[in-house]
Formats: C-alpha cells, structure tokens, sequence
C-alpha cells in the first residue's frame, strides 16, 4: 500500500475554484442590477497580467503583478458576463475603466459581513524552465582489433 491519497484523474481543486468564482460572478451580477445593498462593498484582487485583464498601462506599470480594486461608493458601468466583468473606477481623479476576468481573480472580499474568498491563479505567471542538452557520455564503439571491448549506449532503453 502507498502512503497518502491516490492522484485523482478528476481535477476537483479546479473544479470547486470555478464554482467559488461563479458566486463572484452572481454577487456582482446582482450589484450590477440593484446596486451595493447596505454596508456591503468589495475589494477584488486580481493578476493584473493574466489573459484577458484590460487595465490602463499606468495602473499595470504601477501593479505589474497583483492590484486590489474596491468597489463601494465610487464605480460606474459595472458589466458582469459569463467570463469576467468590467468597472469603472478612479485612480488619482483620473477615470478608468477596467476589464477583469474571473480567472484571474485571487481574493475576493467583502467587510461589511466578513466574507472572504481566495483563489489559486488560472494563469501561468511562471516562465517555463529551460532545458538543457543532455551531455551523456560518448558511444563507445568495439575496437576493430578484435579485443574484448564492449559497446555501451546509454541511449537506447531496453
């Protein structure tokens, strides 16, 4: 018998990861509907380089990794898709708009009742590692004289 749980061929890490984010994506959809009930508001952390995020580049030059957005008194044009959604918000007085997919979510909070969500990043924000040549050592071929040299190949796996 092995030590430890079994791998599983069912990627349920992912699985309940896309669910946690479908309750963002239902919170925000009825914020975009009815508006921020109460004392309820949101800060939202997301990969600001992950596929899809569309932010202006000061903001991604000032968060080249990570940036947390609160949506509470002062957002507009909130839109909620199957996917992601978009805001508008301002920066130093200076209105953006911004685009963020739900995969590229990390955080998810919510002060006003204590509720709090984190997410393993869907990006691959890791270069992959580069691979070196393999430097085995040379055949060794049979000399021709007739001696008792034998050829090894670490090559080839029988």
């Amino acid at each position: 018998m092995t030590e430890g749980a079994p791998d599983s061929l069912i990627p349920y890490d992912e699985i309940v990861q896309d669910a946690l984010r479908a309750v963002v994506g239902r919170v925000l959809g009825q914020v975009e509907t009815a508006g921020l009930p109460g004392n309820h508001h949101f800060y939202i952390t997301f990969k600001t380089g992950a596929p899809g995020v569309d932010i202006p580049k000061h903001l991604t030059d000032r968060y080249p990794d990570e940036m947390t957005i609160v949506i509470q008194n002062r957002y507009w044009d909130l839109h909620v898709s199957e996917t992601g959604f978009e805001v508008g918000l301002s920066f130093n007085q200076v209105g953006s708009k911004l685009s963020i997919p739900f995969a590229a979510i990390t955080a998810f909070h919510d002060p006003a009742v204590d509720f709090a969500l984190h997410f393993s990043a869907q990006v691959d924000d890791q270069q992959p590692e580069e691979i070196a040549e393999a430097e085995n050592d040379p055949i060794i071929r049979p000399a021709e004289d007739g001696s008792n040299v034998v050829s090894v190949d670490f090559t080839r796996k029988k």
